[in-house]
């Protein structure tokens, strides 16, 4: 469909030559007026764009948070748009985070919107929902297979909250985080060198050692920096799967704007810190 290869390969090679780092393009108010910038849509295009010339020729992943930018309208989804096409012409990978999930022709057009190959927000890769039921994720399992994308899947996540949903222990005795993971790893089966169906997984959750997180695909890990986790947590958190794992920063780098030379340093600094601690013997 697209002639893209496949999500998996194409991050595999981005983090092992430019590191495993994705950085967020989180701009919520409190952000924009910490840049001096107006809560607006000429505060959201400066910042978005700021942060795509900074850090797109030099990260692996950039995720833009799609809610930051729907709140203004058809106009924001316009500089999503825009944003989104210029930091993939740049090299990023793009991470669509919008956490989409539904059931039948609706979940099939949440797929269409961000992993059809004509779309016009078309993205490397989409974070989803399955909390209606793994099976409901199949439309954009399929697509994100046809165009040469990927998926991230909720899996066990840093919130408080995710718990009583995600530590639910099922009939079979697995809880609920856990069977995603191994819905995951299916889909991952015989993949080389890395699956293009990964799972979210919170960095600040400690030793995850119960679960089995060695999927074949990536692990996107929130919570580096403004959460609490540090790069050094990685391989206590992660443990073997830690090569795998693509660690979130948004505020930690965020917070450096609007200068760009300041935004690239802090994402090189984490490039770096993040580098030693996954390679590390």
């Amino acid at each position: 469909m697209s002639g893209l290869e496949p999500f998996g390969v194409r991050l595999r090679r981005a983090m092992d030559e430019r590191g495993p780092l994705c950085v967020g393009i989180d701009p919520h108010a409190s952000l924009l007026a910490e840049w001096g910038l107006n809560d607006d849509v000429v505060g959201l295009e400066r910042f978005s764009r700021t942060v795509v010339e900074a850090v797109a020729d030099r990260v692996a992943v950039l995720k833009p948070q799609s809610a930051f930018f729907e709140r203004f309208g058809s106009r924001g989804v316009a500089v999503l748009e825009k944003s989104v096409a210029e930091a993939r012409a740049a090299g990023a990978l793009v991470v669509m985070d919008a956490k989409r999930g539904d059931i039948g022709s609706t979940m099939a057009a949440y797929a269409e919107s961000f992993l059809h190959k004509d779309a016009p927000l078309f993205s490397d890769a989409l974070t989803v929902s399955p909390y209606l039921g793994y099976g409901s994720l199949s439309p954009a399992v399929a697509l994100a297979r046809e165009s040469g994308a990927g998926l991230f899947v909720l899996a066990l996540t840093s919130n408080p909250e995710g718990g009583e949903v995600q530590h639910a222990v099922r009939p079979d005795g697995r809880n609920v985080g856990a069977t995603m993971l191994a819905h995951l790893a299916a889909e991952n089966t015989g993949e080389e060198p890395l699956g293009s169906f990964g799972a979210v997984v919170g960095a600040t959750l400690g030793d995850l050692s119960v679960y089995d997180l060695d999927i074949n695909g990536p692990l996107l890990a929130p919570g580096i920096g403004a959460q609490g986790a540090t790069p050094a947590d990685l391989p206590g958190v992660f443990g073997a799967a830690v090569r795998n794992v693509v660690p979130n920063v948004s505020r930690g780098v965020l917070r450096h704007g609007p200068d760009t030379v300041a935004l690239r340093d802090a994402a090189e600094r984490f490039a770096e810190e993040i580098r030693r601690a996954v390679t590390s013997p």
